[in-house]
């Protein structure tokens, strides 16, 4: 069983080399599109945590950084990761029990 841990979830603002050159291609749009949204796969890497001492008012704090990232370049590629957003958003809050054959096949 897993101990629950209420912290808050920070984002590293650096932008790594790598990611940034995946960016690089949707620049304009974004810069143009104040309200535009872009569906990508992304990875997030831990980087540090916070935990205050005993006599501190303060939450736990982690902080992520992504590290890899892909945006989808057309509709095709961004109907197929907002529908994979869409199992995975059902799957985390079904708890499982849409899933039960999945586990017990497993």
């Amino acid at each position: 069983m897993t101990l629950h841990i209420d912290a808050d979830v920070k984002f590293d603002s650096k932008v790594l080399a790598d990611v940034a050159e995946a960016l690089e291609p949707h620049t304009t749009a974004m810069f143009k599109n104040r309200h535009g949204r872009w569906m990508a796969v992304v990875e997030l890497a831990h980087v540090e945590r916070t935990e205050p001492g005993p006599d501190e008012d303060k939450a736990p704090a982690v902080k992520v950084r992504v590290v890899g990232i892909e945006v989808a370049g057309d509709e095709i590629s961004g109907g197929r990761l907002r529908q994979l957003q869409r199992d995975m958003y059902e799957r985390r809050t079904s708890g499982n029990t849409l899933f039960e054959s999945d586990q017990q096949s497993a």
